[in-house]
């Protein structure tokens, strides 16, 4: 009778990717611990945030693939209609206007789109699949483009970001023309100037920090400043646990979330970051095999955004934190503090479980 309740819970769930997972989320509870002082409640909201995003990835890893294709055009057309209802009538929240009230609630919905774009891009081209052309992509960025605009305009810079790398990595897998993506970047290579007369005078100022962070090292470039020290410090096997100086004496600011991975790497140092980008490797390893493997373009296209999103959240944080990317506001995966972020990067990796452990997938 066990046997047949733990198999019910865990058919559907890739064995490798959980053992990972468990021990990201491992390392992200003992550095959180450190890192806000030994602040019970704060371990203990991340526990409760841990417990609703494993909850949620199981669901999802037990959804048939093709249910999530039925699934794609509904969230979304539900993610562009909130974030309408967000440059209407959103909560304003030190100068962004990124959350709505619902009445029970707050939500931010363009973390849904960070999901909903790679499956509405997902579900077009495996619809047109037989007949792909150059307008499918069009319309495709055209899909791409929409939501975030909205969510660059809110301005939340790194959503943004995230929602864009997701929906250009369908694109590319679905077989964008290199000449295209190259056309492209000279193309925006070439309007820089006029993105850059577009930006917020923040989103200027946190360019020209990370090209030089001494420029205002009390002001705009104070993060980068303490997070290069603090990651400097931690040589080859760290401070020790606990005993990292840059947060035990308020030095470091947002420690629990954007700037966790300087509080590891201080404590853990070099080996310690070693075993983290090891950790972070394997994931995206596995997520690739999947996609590789699946048995249809939706599948594998929806895998392969899935995994390298989640490859972008890493490479985006470990970047800003050392100084070689602006700050943007990216969370470490399955490390930083925050519920939000856990329930996205879990819901993908029950999609990879999902994609994986259902073997035959009729299309929707």
């Amino acid at each position: 009778m066990i046997d047949k309740i733990i198999g019910f819970f865990t058919r559907h769930l890739d064995p490798f990717l959980m053992i990972v997972v468990a021990a990201l989320l491992g390392i992200g509870m003992v550095v959180l611990y450190s890192a806000s002082g030994g602040n019970f409640s704060r371990v203990g909201g991340q526990l409760l945030n841990m417990g609703v995003a494993v909850s949620v990835m199981w669901i999802a890893a037990n959804v048939p693939p093709q249910h999530l294709a039925r699934l794609a055009l509904p969230v979304y057309a539900l993610g562009l209609a909130l974030l309408v209802g967000v440059a209407l009538f959103g909560e304003i929240s030190n100068g962004a206007r990124r959350w709505l009230n619902i009445g029970v609630t707050r939500i931010q919905p363009s973390e849904i789109m960070k999901i909903g774009v790679p499956l509405m891009l997902a579900w077009y081209f495996d619809r047109y699949e037989a007949i792909l052309k150059l307008k499918d992509f069009a319309i495709g960025a055209i899909v791409l483009a929409v939501p975030v605009g909205f969510i660059a305009k809110q301005p939340d810079l790194g959503t943004a970001l995230l929602v864009s790398s997701a929906g250009f990595y369908v694109l590319f897998l679905a077989g964008l023309s290199w000449k295209i993506i190259v056309g492209l970047g000279a193309v925006i290579a070439g309007c820089l100037p006029i993105l850059w007369g577009m930006m917020h005078d923040y989103q200027r100022q946190r360019v020209l920090t990370m090209l030089d962070p001494s420029q205002d090292p009390l002001g705009s470039g104070y993060h980068t400043i303490q997070s290069t020290i603090a990651m400097g410090s931690g040589g080859l096997f760290g401070k020790g646990w606990l005993n990292g100086t840059q947060a035990r004496l308020d030095f470091l600011p947002e420690r629990t979330t954007d700037f966790v991975f300087a509080v590891y790497s201080e404590e853990f140092g070099l080996f310690g970051n070693l075993v983290l980008l090891v950790l972070f490797v394997l994931v995206i390893g596995r997520g690739l095999y999947i996609s590789a493997n699946a048995s249809v373009l939706f599948s594998r296209l929806l895998a392969g955004a899935v995994t390298l999103t989640f490859f972008t959240y890493a490479f985006v944080n470990m970047g800003m934190v050392s100084g070689i990317l602006p700050v943007v506001g990216v969370p470490l995966p399955l490390i930083s503090y925050g519920g939000t972020s856990l329930v996205t990067l879990l819901f993908g990796l029950g999609i990879l479980m999902s994609i994986h452990t259902h073997k035959r997938l009729v299309k929707g």
